[in-house]
């Protein structure tokens, strides 16, 4: 129940892609049906602003058949999360040539009291937000209260993008959320001697994160009456300490749930539990079919490689200053990407020949 609420939560942050419509027959690789699927960053990767990455449209043109429907599974796995899904979906429709189709997005509702702080992205006037967020935190919710004893634990707060910078038209890199945060914890624990608690950290590159965009890849694939199991997801990135930090971290997820796996069903012995009892709670954790999450990082965001892309990614993917969040423990090698090329139209085609698909 837990992972599941958590799942819920993060339902804002990703976007699927691909027109509706009756199921697709299949790709131009023989008609046979896609075992692989793509995690697309957005910022950095398909757009730069409001102005679409030119490898963009030819990425999605090698993606979509005749007809413009995809031939592969797609998520944008994006932290940005100011917006709403349906503005995002028009932008990247514009900016692809292909129609992004947003989930429905849930109503809102307004409350009678606060009763906890959700932070989805980097606010537009970071004083008088900063100040707020404080304000709810230190009177328990209720700001309009005079300041008393101050309250600890504080209420919970759940943080929805963590990236320090991020890629927009400017040559250089812009401030993201994970430095508003890094202001807020900075001044709450100036202002208490106490450290700000975090009720949960979503989006990249916590673990849950993954695990609902490839909930969300395993649901197209059924819809488009794909029948062939997804195995392999490749994750396109421009940030390595968000997008390869992630996928790596979800790599070695999958293989650490696969091993459980088996080593528990090499343990079980047929009189040892019912397929209703041990081996359903198997299933519940174990049920993905994906075995692996390459991570592709490309050099039109906030990643830039100045001479020809490196042919050994351990050359350039040296960390001096750890970019990630506080509560994230800094791993060297999480940060080496799978491969690294010049942007997402080069992903697409190598992905496509590790998978001789056509």
């Amino acid at each position: 129940m837990a992972l599941r609420g958590c799942l819920r939560a993060g339902r804002g942050l990703l976007r699927a892609a691909g027109p509706r419509g009756p199921p697709a027959r299949g790709g131009c690789a023989g008609a046979r049906p896609p075992t692989f699927g793509f995690l697309f960053d957005v910022d950095g990767v398909l757009v730069r602003g409001s102005q679409a990455v030119p490898a963009a449209r030819q990425a999605f043109q090698r993606l979509a058949d005749s007809s413009g429907r995809l031939r592969v599974p797609v998520v944008f796995l994006t932290n940005a999360g100011n917006c709403l899904r349906s503005a995002k979906a028009h932008e990247l429709t514009q900016a692809l040539g292909l129609q992004v189709s947003p989930e429905q997005p849930p109503p809102t509702t307004g409350f009678p009291t606060i009763e906890g702080v959700i932070l989805f992205g980097e606010p537009v006037r970071w004083e008088t937000s900063l100040q707020l967020i404080t304000d709810v935190l230190l009177s328990n919710g209720n700001p309009g209260a005079e300041l008393r004893d101050i309250p600890y634990p504080h209420l919970p707060v759940l943080a929805c993008n963590m990236d320090l910078l991020w890629m927009a038209e400017a040559k250089m890199p812009r401030f993201g959320h994970g430095t508003f945060l890094l202001c807020l914890e900075n001044i709450y624990k100036k202002v208490t001697g106490r450290e700000l608690k975090y009720e949960a950290l979503i989006g990249k590159p916590s673990t849950v994160t993954y695990r609902y965009a490839e909930y969300l890849i395993q649901q197209q694939a059924e819809k488009q009456g794909w029948k062939s199991p997804i195995r392999r997801l490749y994750a396109v990135g421009d940030n390595p300490m968000s997008d390869i930090y992630g996928a790596n971290l979800y790599n070695n997820y999958l293989k650490s749930a696969h091993q459980n796996q088996v080593q528990a069903g090499v343990k079980r012995s047929p009189q040892a539990a019912s397929p209703q009892t041990e081996d359903l709670e198997l299933r519940k954790e174990c049920n993905n079919s994906v075995e692996s999450c390459e991570s592709i990082l490309v050099c039109t965001g906030v990643y830039r490689h100045n001479a020809d892309v490196p042919s050994k990614t351990e050359e350039c993917m040296t960390e001096t200053v750890f970019h990630g969040h506080r509560d994230f423990c800094f791993d060297p090698s999480l940060v080496e990407a799978s491969y690294i090329v010049q942007d997402v139209n080069d992903a697409v085609q190598l992905a496509f020949k590790k998978e001789n698909w056509s």
